[in-house]
């Protein structure tokens, strides 16, 4: 009888921390680049995704290479400062409030996801692409964080200029991606040349609009356009939190 009991509350027990566990909001990681649009992460988009993450309840924490900017860029002249040499983890802690972690910290393993915002960070600090172009290499932390979500079947998440990481990184899965629209001559989309670097990598790039989300389901990666576009600070920050909401009824499914 005290062993039928016991075995009754040992059930009783493990239901209720199960059910509390799928209560909780999944956690992801955000990998961020510095601080700053020219040098850094893109901040509006780093923000619209730390936003919509949290208002549907998950739990985040953000990452970044513990390593030297690749160099310092006067937002206010859009030129480089010789003066200066700044730390893309410590920058990075600027938009994550204190709580950042060195990406050597992090795997499949502590996170349900992770999203890469844009910025030329990304494209400078995260990878060589503002200066190699289709000849870029991504750091090794990057690609390793990358490769193992992807094998992990974990959502990946990028915006802006970020889905140059996976187009570089998992081309040769035929990664499928945005980087947004073919210039139109309007003006608003100058950095489509991007779009036939990812090509020649072996992604495919599909354009989209700046409130679109591409979504490649056989690799569980979400991308959408942000600043790649010429707009309105509230048409990408719609446009990435449909990215982030997409992302996590991705981590749903496969909870599922």
């Amino acid at each position: 009888m005290f062993n039928l009991a016991r075995t009754a509350a040992q059930n009783l027990t493990a239901r209720f921390f199960s059910r509390t566990a799928s209560m909780q909001g999944p956690s992801v990681a955000v990998v961020l680049s510095g601080s700053g649009v020219y040098d850094g992460a893109e901040i509006h988009e780093a923000s619209a995704a730390l936003v919509a993450l949290t208002r549907a309840g998950a739990s985040v924490q953000c990452y970044a290479p513990d390593v030297a900017q690749m160099h310092t860029i006067d937002h206010t002249k859009g030129a480089p400062d010789e003066s200066q040499s700044r730390n893309v983890m410590v920058e990075s802690a600027r938009i994550s409030r204190g709580n950042i972690k060195p990406i050597e910290e992090l795997s499949s393993g502590v996170a349900d996801a992770v999203f890469f915002p844009g910025g030329f960070g990304a494209a400078k600090n995260l990878s060589d692409f503002a200066v190699k172009g289709a000849d870029m290499t991504v750091i090794a932390d990057v690609e390793r964080v990358i490769k193992d979500f992807h094998s992990s079947r974990k959502p990946i998440g990028f915006c802006c200029i970020a889905p140059m990481l996976a187009a570089k990184v998992l081309g040769s899965s035929g990664v499928s991606i945005t980087l947004g629209k073919s210039d139109d001559g309007s003006g608003k989309w100058p950095y489509a040349g991007s779009i036939e670097a990812a090509k020649s990598l072996g992604a495919t790039a599909v354009e989209k609009g700046v409130d679109e989300v591409h979504i490649d389901e056989a690799n569980q990666v979400v991308t959408t356009p942000a600043f790649m576009y010429e707009g309105q600070f509230h048409e990408v920050h719609d446009g990435v939190a449909k990215a982030i909401n997409v992302l996590l009824g991705l981590v749903k499914n496969l909870s599922v």
